[in-house]
């Protein structure tokens, strides 16, 4: 899903953008299914359907809270074996999206969807415990977009050996991908995409790979599998969409010359470290038009590929299975963290039973960010639907009157000024 803290998003299509910073990057947008650049990117992610999070569907991770053995979708296929797991993720891909949801994204106003999958249910590497069978579902569901008018962006979420060590790239723990043979499995699984999918008319991007963690990786391993990644895609009428790697939203107008199609990721959060978590709202706004600045200025068309409306870290499980908030001061990794506010009201259960207080603040924050991003190239929420997380869930958000609708509508005008 998302990283443990801010990130960045961008896109390439049919014109050419001047930059004070990097020479133009060619756009070549008029065999694309969508009009990035011209039309702004409205989307929300379809979060812990097919790469399990405990956060988002903490019910299929409830049986080992206390022992903690399982904390992610590798350690749950692990511990139960294939027969008992296959059961379990068959159920629950079958109910946790349906195309009833499909339908009210749309009537939601929003023309994309991002969805997050395994390496592993595309290209299954031997001996991994996981189970197979999401990929045929989402077939289905790439129908499901296409009968709404809805425009997908596939996400290959979870690399082999872990691209990031979150619990969102199906195995929580070490980061090894680009170590052996993972690179060249993590092309495979994408040039399946390519070759099932690229030519579906509801897929108008394939993202390469989800929140590479630039920092313990080696970047030119990175910016090398880009550039083949999108060597292998080009022709494929879908723009190709890469992730900052925690780079900065600003850190790749010096690269990509000469090729076009492109379309960066980034991700923006403001709840991953306690000093942004002690920020007021107006600060978190603040914050929020100042990185739709960054992005507008990129020689990139750019989009935030995840956001949330969330100002604490609250959300039960949100930092890992056990794991507690920083926010009030359970976080017991890294040092721990010193409390900051009561989480109480925030940690599960529906937008509805917020405070007053704590609804007005999320709608602003909200608010503050569709002008942001849109003042690039739009924006992907993070996510439609949770079992309980209210700051999160889109889908219980537009329910009870939190997010916009028609998207277009403000409480809370002009916050950025532009």
């Amino acid at each position: 899903m998302f990283a443990k803290r801010v990130l960045s998003a961008l896109v390439l299509g049919s014109a050419w953008i001047a930059s004070t910073s990097a020479s133009p990057i060619e756009r070549r947008d008029d065999q694309l299914k969508f009009s990035y650049g011209d039309t702004k990117v409205r989307g929300v992610n379809l979060g812990g359907w097919f790469v399990l999070e405990p956060w988002i569907t903490p019910s299929i991770f409830e049986p080992w809270a206390e022992s903690q053995i399982v904390k992610d979708e590798y350690t749950l296929c692990k511990t139960v074996g294939k027969g008992a797991a296959s059961k379990i993720l068959q159920n629950h891909w079958n109910s946790w999206i349906t195309q009833s949801d499909f339908w009210q994204i749309k009537k939601a106003g929003l023309n994309h969807v991002r969805i997050p999958i395994g390496y592993w249910s595309v290209a299954p590497v031997e001996g991994d415990p996981y189970v197979q069978g999401a990929y045929q579902v989402l077939s289905r569901a790439l129908d499901w977009a296409q009968a709404a008018g809805i425009k997908v962006m596939i996400d290959l979420h979870g690399a082999p050996g872990s691209q990031n060590g979150f619990d969102n790239s199906g195995k929580l723990g070490a980061i090894d991908w680009t170590q052996g043979d993972t690179v060249s499995q993590t092309k495979k699984a994408l040039n399946k995409i390519r070759d099932d999918h690229a030519s579906h008319p509801a897929v108008a991007a394939i993202e390469l790979v989800n929140e590479p963690m630039g920092s313990s990786l080696d970047m030119d391993t990175v910016r090398q599998f880009y550039m083949d990644g999108w060597g292998n895609l080009k022709n494929s009428r879908v723009a190709i969409t890469f992730h900052d790697a925690f780079q900065g939203v600003n850190s790749w107008n010096d690269w990509g010359s000469g090729m076009w199609n492109l379309l960066l990721d980034t991700h923006h959060y403001e709840i991953f470290d306690s000093e942004t978590l002690q920020m007021g709202i107006d600060d978190h706004v603040k914050s929020a038009c100042g990185f739709g600045n960054q992005m507008k200025s990129n020689n990139k068309w750019t989009i935030s590929g995840e956001w949330t409306g969330g100002i604490t870290d609250c959300a039960k499980w949100l930092n890992g299975l056990g794991v507690g908030a920083r926010y009030d001061g359970t976080y017991a990794i890294n040092g721990g963290s010193s409390y900051i506010g009561s989480c109480d009201g925030k940690y599960t259960g529906s937008v509805k039973n917020l405070s007053a207080a704590d609804k007005g603040n999320l709608r602003k924050f909200i608010e503050a960010q569709l002008d942001a991003y849109e003042s690039a190239a739009g924006w992907i929420f993070w996510t439609w639907k949770t079992e309980g997380a209210p700051e999160w869930d889109m889908q219980d958000q537009i329910a009870n009157g939190i997010f916009p609708q028609p998207l277009s509508d403000r409480q809370y005008p002009g916050q950025c000024g532009y």
